[in-house]
């Protein structure tokens, strides 16, 4: 850093024009308020499709915490816009970024990698929606959301998804249908530091009600953590080390996210997807996990900022 952390000024992206919109807005005001309480100064900024604009000429600011969700701010496209406006920003580049959105190429370089990932594929949303493309239990979501939007869990009896090959899909014409993983729901946040990255533990997700859904992940009560997850010692380890592998094949700086299913009875560990800009809400995982290694939330919120301040 060549600026005191107290002298930056840091513009927050929010909002932008994703589905995952109103979760952005409360992750980067959660953040923005973080920054103001350790005297920083902040510019809320609702990214729309004039944000070079606002940042070039009425911000300029030192450096962009980027708290966008899903397409447009997390899949390379506002990356491209800081590079070519040179303003530092947090969590990953262009390339990892559109990488990590992209749940078929994503997988492609992570099994390469030697993380286990899910089997299945990309299937026409018509194709889906009129049959069972892969025998049930499955699971049917978007190629590029991230937040469970748009997310389907098809059990045994039950009929396709009709809602995928509706009119009103705004997911894309291709779906990625998956085999569902019995078992837990895990995660690992990795936070990407200069001597490589660390994991920071285990986090055991119990919806309260059915499935692990946007609902169960954003609404207070949605969903039940226990962190150090209950685990055997071994997959434990497992887990944070594929979350750190993860990290490194996909390219990503700053913090990223690994969510995991874990079969107890096969005892079989795959990695369903990376996130490369982890929720920043009072039910988000990320700073849940800093919070419990010892690291506040407005530590971690400064973590990022210098992070991002310091040549990549």
């Amino acid at each position: 850093m060549t600026r005191a952390f107290k002298d930056l000024h840091v513009a927050v992206l929010m909002g932008g024009l994703s589905a995952e919109r109103e979760v952005s807005l409360t992750s980067g005001e959660q953040c923005a308020q973080a920054l103001e309480r350790q005297g920083v100064r902040v510019s809320r900024v609702d990214a729309g499709r004039d944000l070079a604009n606002v940042l070039s000429g009425l911000i300029k600011p030192d450096v962009v915490l980027n708290c966008l969700h899903g397409a447009w701010g997390e899949d390379g496209c506002v990356q491209g816009v800081l590079e070519t406006l040179r303003i530092p920003y947090t969590h990953s580049g262009v390339l990892a970024s559109a990488l990590a959105m992209d749940k078929d190429k994503s997988k492609a370089v992570l099994k390469a990698a030697g993380v286990k990932v899910p089997g299945g594929g990309l299937y026409d949303r018509h194709e889906v929606a009129s049959r069972h493309v892969i025998a049930p239990p499955y699971v049917v979501k978007p190629n590029a959301e991230g937040s469970s939007v748009g997310v389907y869990l098809v059990r045994e009896g039950d009929a396709p998804v009709a809602e995928v090959g509706e009119p009103g899909w705004t997911y894309g014409e291709q779906v990625m249908v998956e085999p569902y993983i019995a078992g837990k729901e895990l995660a690992v946040a990795v936070i990407g530091e200069k001597s490589g990255p660390r994991a920071l533990t285990v986090t055991d997700i119990t919806p309260t009600k059915g499935f692990y859904d946007y609902e169960a992940k954003y609404a207070p009560g949605g969903s039940v953590h226990v962190l150090p997850a209950v685990l055997p010692p071994a997959v434990f380890e497992a887990a944070l080390r594929q979350a750190e592998a993860a990290h490194v094949a996909m390219g990503c700086q700053g913090v990223s996210r690994s969510d995991f299913r874990y079969d107890d009875v096969k005892d079989d560990l795959v990695l369903l997807e990376v996130n490369t800009q982890p929720g920043m809400t009072p039910t988000s995982l990320a700073p849940e996990q800093a919070a419990h290694t010892g690291m506040s939330y407005e530590e971690l919120v400064r973590w990022m900022v210098e992070d991002a301040s310091c040549p990549r």
